[in-house]
């Protein structure tokens, strides 16, 4: 088996950033490039988070959330740009991803203390805020309107996926020859290995995390896996998942898992997040007629389902 750069070493540092646990590998000539690369990679990650935080109370973004219903902020256009293509991704999944999601009512709870559901009127009032639609933007002037008071936007779906993206660029614009961002599954690989062979990504069995299904070459591009199976809730033989319709305040059921092949990580974070709520049928007709997506969806019983295009080399 052939070597690309004999000189050259895989270097891998584990983190936690944005609340999530980040692993970035490069391939370096030795540990000084290496820890220099990986520490501009981080800059970048920490920058976006201040960005996009909606803890932060010095954030643009927190900025936005504050004036809802009150007048409209200019924004960086980085962050116009994010919320622009945010928005876009509702319409093209009728809404099951929305980040104006962030004014929803805590009516569940995933910490063992419910035994019964929300009355109808508690759901329907804790989404009373929620629609992409009441994001107005201004591409003009470059603002970001609320239109109704209580109204939250957050980046919960995307915003780790958009992250790594801004990572794996900055790398590759470096001269950085490959590597991978992995962002709590969200995984963004360019280039190949040492030895050539393409990166190869296991998709882990939800119900054994001991286990794969098989792997999968990426070269390019990024693949997103969403689990349910650590934070949910079981009420009349009912399993509820933590991630919740932004539509009609119900937890989504049936699904396990969803592991999405993107383009970049940002669309796979926000695609996962709208197959949980769409179901599995919905979710796969809709990645089916969306070209450079493809997905795993693993149900509640552990059965496999694909979408058209998905290639898997079993373990």
């Amino acid at each position: 088996m052939s070597t690309l750069c004999q000189s050259k070493e895989t270097y891998k540092r584990h983190m936690t950033i944005m609340a999530c646990i980040f692993d970035i590998t490069v391939i370096a000539d030795d540990q000084k490039s290496a820890d220099q690369f990986i520490d501009l990679a981080v800059a970048e990650m920490e920058r976006i988070e201040r960005l996009i935080s909606s803890w932060d109370p010095n954030s643009q973004t927190s900025a936005i959330n504050r004036n809802a219903g009150i007048k409209a902020v200019k924004v960086d256009q980085e962050l116009f740009e994010l919320i622009h293509r945010s928005v876009s991704i509702s319409k093209v999944m009728d809404g099951a991803f929305d980040i104006s999601y962030g004014s929803m009512d805590q009516i569940w709870k995933f910490d063992g203390s419910m035994n019964s559901l929300p009355s109808r009127d508690a759901m329907a009032k804790s989404v009373s805020r929620v629609g992409y639609q009441k994001i107005i933007l201004d591409t003009k002037n470059q603002t970001v309107f609320l239109k109704e008071k209580g109204m939250k936007i957050g980046f919960g779906g995307i915003g780790k996926g958009y992250a790594a993206d801004k990572a794996k660029a900055l790398l590759q614009s470096l001269g950085v020859q490959g590597g991978i961002i992995n962002a709590s599954g969200d995984m963004n690989t360019w280039g190949k290995q040492l030895n050539g062979d393409d990166w190869n990504i296991a998709i882990t069995n939800p119900l054994n995390k001991k286990e794969s299904f098989g792997l999968v070459p990426l070269n390019k591009g990024a693949v997103v896996t969403s689990g349910n199976y650590e934070k949910y809730i079981i009420i009349d033989q009912q399993r509820y998942s933590h991630i919740i319709d932004p539509r009609t305040g119900i937890p989504s059921k049936g699904i396990l898992s969803v592991t999405v092949f993107a383009p970049s990580a940002e669309l796979g974070d926000a695609i996962a997040t709208a197959i949980f709520v769409m179901g599995i049928d919905t979710g796969l007709d809709r990645i089916n007629q969306l070209p450079q997506l493809d997905c795993i969806i693993v149900d509640d019983q552990g059965k496999l389902h694909f979408s058209q295009k998905i290639q898997i080399q079993q373990p």
